[in-house]
């Protein structure tokens, strides 16, 4: 799924819109020990949300050197993890750096390939892990208007586009580089978990009929179109969005708190 961005105006037509297209359906030959790690988008959503077969989750995070999420992000990240799973032997993230792949704009398939020559991680006894990439470029699928942010593009696995967040977080009088790595890292993630209706059967009629696996409630983390004029900025000056109750309860439903 990808976030995406309305620039020149500042106007962000689908922030969380884009962040999460569909981008999975990548066909992808990989070790048979990896294969659970290979699936479609939502389809690990109650092993990440319940303790029932993973009672624990290892985060491996992989940015580019010098393009690093910032700390904050990270640790507002895990409390966002905390918050909603049943992780009784806890959340890990492992961060480390690599070389630039020096390939720019990424295309999705080209996400994918990274992560086979990057990702060391994969589920392991009751231990699940997730993979996500902190890339130094940007999406192929970015336009004048639109950008991306991040996807969600496997059961596991997501990208984050980090050199675009950076612009747009260093512009004056914008969100700060922190709060859009947060929204983005949150969001995602959500996605993971099988919002909205992708894994995660809904317990309320929330859904976006406009836009596959976002909720309609506004100023809701999973909403597909939310203006970035005075209103998101106003609401990104109060914290980065939450999770809607309606959302809440559909994860709670399927294993999650």
């Amino acid at each position: 799924m990808q976030i995406t961005k309305l620039l020149g105006i500042l106007l962000i037509s689908s922030i969380f819109l884009t962040s999460c297209s569909n981008d999975d359906d990548n066909d992808v030959i990989v070790n048979p020990l990896q294969i659970n790690n290979k699936q479609p988008l939502g389809t690990s959503a109650n092993d990440l949300l319940s303790s029932v077969n993973f009672k624990s989750l290892t985060i491996e995070m992989v940015s580019v050197q010098g393009f690093e999420p910032t700390n904050n992000a990270v640790e507002n990240f895990k409390s966002f993890l905390e918050q909603r799973l049943f992780k009784p032997d806890g959340i890990t993230i492992n961060q480390r750096s690599v070389a630039s792949s020096n390939l720019n704009p990424f295309t999705n398939d080209e996400i994918t390939q990274i992560e086979n020559n990057t990702r060391t991680a994969f589920n392991v006894g009751d231990d699940i892990t997730v993979y996500i990439y902190f890339a130094d470029g940007s999406s192929v699928n970015d336009t004048e208007t639109n950008v991306t942010l991040g996807t969600a593009y496997l059961n596991t696995s997501i990208v984050i586009y980090e050199n675009t967040i950076r612009r747009l977080g260093n512009r004056p009088n914008g969100p700060t580089v922190t709060t859009i790595e947060t929204a983005a890292l949150n969001h995602e993630f959500a996605h993971l978990l099988g919002l909205v209706n992708i894994g995660t059967t809904l317990q309320s009629s929330h859904e976006d009929p406009g836009s596959r696996g976002h909720c309609n409630v506004e100023k809701c983390l999973m909403e597909a179109s939310i203006e970035f004029g005075s209103g998101m900025m106003e609401m990104l000056g109060k914290g980065v969005p939450e999770l809607d109750p309606l959302c809440i309860a559909d994860l709670q439903a399927n294993g999650g708190r």
